[in-house]
């Protein structure tokens, strides 16, 4: 009586094992290191390892290891931080130009560790140090934006359908477009009904006059917001990458927040300076009738402008600007219809597509550019002071032929893949931000109050755990042995868990799993005192111990998965802290039950299963 069958064992020991496995990493320690990726127009290559290396030792920095990390990626290991934040500065005097440098914590595993893809736990913001910000997106304005468009478009439309109107403007969340007469009207709402089916029109009269409103419905509002919204962490995410900091996160919070934090970083000064910074695109016509190698070699024609594509590959283009990225309203990835091949759909306003379909109408068969425009920041170490400085970078991006003339929604094809086609779409709408933001709430958490975080909140689980051990041990004896054993397997589960689902650590996080220290003991209680009871009614030892284990069980399930309901849904609607908590109490629920019931019976059953008994040590 009391047995389990083998294979029972041997799941139970199976899930154990490799709860130990999962958990093994976080025994080792973090190098300081410095992730460095390739600048745009740059990549990584077999001589990068060479030149990173030179770098550094011409500087004198020493380091452990130079090593590959993922697709388009180097890792330098150091010893200390102080090495590590010299080693950036190197790269940054000498390397500035061709990579990127990015501050970062990785554990130093061993290789069969890192073949086998075994991860630490993930930290949050207030355990690694870092800078977390909220931004709130003005939607009054992008909706404003939206309508002023609509207002140029319509004007545009009117005119080139020969319609008189006397005025079109604004009245409050409507657009209002007069006529003089009925007639005009009636072909202003046809022309303004054929281009614009996302509107709705209303006829009405102001005095002599009559008038068009076209509103925007709700649907469509709702769609603008939220594409100012992606489009806005789409462009932060773009600039964040400038920061130097490695895994930055973010995430849409809300129906108008963005949620922006930054392991690591340190100056949220230069945060706010990233966030202001601009980027614009310029569609430019292709000069083929000068020589490239003329205008390389210095003579440069009248009218013309020498750039070069992301491949350093130098082209000419005419100075003239057809539109810039201030007049494109969209833009998406797909295919051409006709070819099959990757292609960007783009919609310019008003003007930009009067602009667009008079340059094109008068180059069909020539090549056009696509430029895009930043200002980058760097780092410059004179005198053994940090100086910034900040320099135009103008690139070329596309370049695609002029099949026919267009104007407000056009194609541009000539790209590679589909990758590039949908990473140029991005590019083309993250040149600009498409709402104003405004910086609502700013937290910069150190490294050593990080550090004192995680300090404190492994002393907060060990002097809970050592309570609540030292209580069933006394109280429960061979049995409270028994529950303390399976709650340190529990913490072990926990800790594979959070770290096989790179699940991120919170302070909150810890709290959620000192509660369950807790309560993984409660179910042994259960059964514990249950198996008391039977005892006190007479019962033999095996039957009573066998009536505990399956008379409590119902009881524990109903209370765990109250617990569980409740975690579900602080995850569903808490943000930030209330997640953590909430991810690490349904996991260590979880585990708690296996634990619990399945753990501690498979130990009770080898300690007493299949004896004559007379007591229990209980």
């Amino acid at each position: 009586m009391n047995r389990y069958p083998l294979w029972k064992n041997l799941l139970i020991l199976g899930v154990v094992l490799t709860g130990l496995l999962l958990a093994w990493p976080n025994l080792y320690s973090q190098d300081p290191s410095i992730e460095v990726t390739a600048a745009r127009g740059a990549e990584i290559t077999d001589s990068s390892k060479g030149e990173i290396q030179a770098a550094l030792e011409n500087a004198n920095v020493p380091f452990k290891a130079i090593e590959p990390r993922e697709e388009g990626k180097l890792l330098v290991r150091f010893a200390t931080p102080g090495n590590q934040l010299k080693g950036q500065e190197a790269i940054e005097q000498t390397l500035a130009e061709r990579y990127r440098s990015a501050l970062t914590q990785v554990a130093d595993l061993p290789g069969w560790m890192r073949a086998m893809e075994l991860n630490q736990m993930s930290l949050g913001l207030d355990l690694r140090g870092g800078i977390h910000v909220v931004i709130d997106v003005d939607m009054e304005a992008a909706l404003d934006q939206a309508l002023e468009r609509y207002i140029g478009d319509i004007r545009t439309l009117l005119r080139e359908d020969k319609v008189r109107y006397l005025t079109v403007t604004r009245d409050g969340g409507s657009i209002e477009v007069k006529f003089k007469d009925a007639e005009t009207r009636d072909a202003g709402e046809k022309a303004i009904r054929r281009e614009f089916r996302d509107l709705d029109i209303e006829s009405t009269q102001d005095g002599a006059d009559l008038v068009l409103l076209a509103r925007l419905p709700e649907a469509q509002q709702q769609e603008i917001k939220n594409f100012a919204l992606e489009q806005n962490i789409t462009t932060l995410r773009n600039r964040v990458n400038a920061l130097g900091v490695a895994e930055p996160s973010i995430a849409r919070q809300g129906e108008r927040r963005i949620v922006v934090e930054l392991p690591g970083a340190r100056d949220p000064g230069r945060l706010k300076e990233i966030l202001g910074a601009t980027a614009t695109l310029e569609y430019r016509l292709v000069d083929t009738e000068n020589s490239v190698a003329d205008a390389v070699s210095g003579r440069l024609p009248v009218g013309s402008k020498l750039y070069s594509e992301r491949n350093g590959t130098p082209i000419l283009l005419k100075r003239r600007v057809i539109v810039t990225g201030d007049q494109i309203t969209d833009a998406s990835a797909g295919f051409d219809s006709q070819s099959g091949t990757p292609a960007v759909f783009v919609n310019l306003d008003g003007q930009g597509a009067r602009r667009m379909r008079n340059v094109t109408t008068e180059n069909v068969g020539k090549p056009m550019a696509v430029v895009f425009i930043e200002n980058r920041t760097t780092t410059r170490m004179v005198e053994g002071e940090p100086v910034k400085t900040t320099r135009k970078v103008e690139e070329v991006i596309s370049v695609a032929t002029i099949r026919e003339p267009f104007g407000r929604r056009f194609q541009t094809t000539g790209l590679d893949s589909s990758d590039e086609a949908h990473n140029t779409a991005l590019l083309l709408r993250s040149g600009a931000l498409a709402a104003p933001i405004q910086i609502v709430e700013e937290r910069t958490i150190g490294p050593s109050l990080g550090q004192d975080n995680i300090d404190q909140g492994f002393m907060s689980v060990m002097i809970g755990l050592a309570l609540v051990i030292g209580f069933m041990a006394l109280y429960y004896r061979v049995f409270g042995l028994v529950a303390d054993l399976v709650l340190v397997v529990n913490l072990v589960l926990i800790v594979g868990v959070l770290s096989m689902l790179q699940a991120t650590l919170t302070l909150p996080g810890i709290a959620g799993i000192v509660l369950t220290v807790g309560m993984a003991v409660d179910a042994n209680v259960l059964i514990f005192e249950r198996i008391r009871e039977e005892i006190r009614n007479g019962n033999s030892p095996q039957a009573s111990i066998h009536a505990g284990y399956d008379k409590a069980l119902s009881t524990i399930v109903d209370a765990n998965v109250t617990t569980l309901i409740a975690a579900v849904v602080l995850f569903s609607f808490g943000t930030g802290p209330v997640k953590g908590f909430a991810v690490t109490l349904f996991i260590g629920i979880l585990t708690s039950m296996f634990t619990a019931i399945l753990g501690s019976r498979a130990l009770i059953n080898l300690i007493y299963g299949g004896r004559r008994l007379n007591k229990l040590a209980i």
